[in-house]
């Protein structure tokens, strides 16, 4: 890379699941805060960007470190709104702004904090060895759709997600599975640019413990997320 990755951090407003989750209290300090000073220790970006169209967490999290020159425009702060949507218009929103080139963008979900700044330095690591055009974060899957996680068809008859070429009669003896958990994903450039799904040809894993991969989507996530920081600094 000639360049270093810039840093996106998406954080709208309006959420539902837990209201402000962005900026709400967690385990003393705001949500979104954890993610930026993992961003910065990391040491591998000049920018981290926080898109967002909510003016306190604008000021939240320029008071963490965070560069926020811009409002995300009202159609890409809805429910409905799609994040590679919302990651490349702060992406080209910032090359503008800084007049530079960035070769590749990592992305930091606000409402993963209980990543490590290690996870964020070994996916960059991987994604750099591999030849990748993208690279997504994952834990291993508690339930495997070859074993025990079923659908139903029209009229209500069940049947395994994922049928394996033999017969699988031991769930340790399944094909390995994995949950995405959106903590960090990285794009080179015009992988970006130019496709509309994260999965592509050259989609690249980066394999993170289920301790550290819990997205804050709920009151029981937030809850749970609390309860293992203030185990872990107890």
């Amino acid at each position: 890379m000639k360049t270093r990755p810039l840093c996106t951090i998406c954080a709208r407003g309006g959420s539902k699941g837990v209201k402000n989750k962005n900026i709400r209290p967690l385990a003393g300090k705001p949500m979104i805060a954890y993610t930026i000073e993992q961003a910065l220790e990391s040491g591998l970006f000049d920018h981290v960007v926080v898109s967002t169209d909510s003016d306190a967490i604008a000021e939240t999290a320029q008071k963490y470190g965070a560069e926020v020159f811009f409002r995300r425009p009202p159609e890409l702060a809805t429910d409905t709104a799609g994040k590679l949507d919302v990651i490349k218009d702060a992406f080209l929103r910032s090359e503008e702004h800084y007049g530079r080139r960035f070769e590749a963008l990592v992305d930091l979900d606000a409402t993963s904090p209980l990543r490590e700044v290690s996870d964020i330095t070994g996916a960059w690591r991987h994604f750099l060895e591999g030849d990748f055009d993208n690279l997504i974060t994952a834990m291993p899957s508690r339930r495997s759709p070859y074993f025990n996680m079923v659908e139903t068809d029209g009229e209500g008859r069940v049947r395994l997600c994922k049928t394996p070429d033999s017969s699988v009669v031991r769930r340790q003896d399944a094909p390995k599975t994995y949950d995405m958990n959106a903590s960090i994903y990285i794009w080179k450039r015009e992988a970006l640019l130019r496709n509309d799904t994260v999965f592509l040809e050259k989609t690249g894993l980066f394999v993170m413990p289920e301790e550290r991969s819990i997205d804050v989507d709920s009151e029981l996530d937030f809850e749970f997320v609390e309860f293992l920081m203030r185990k872990k600094d107890a």
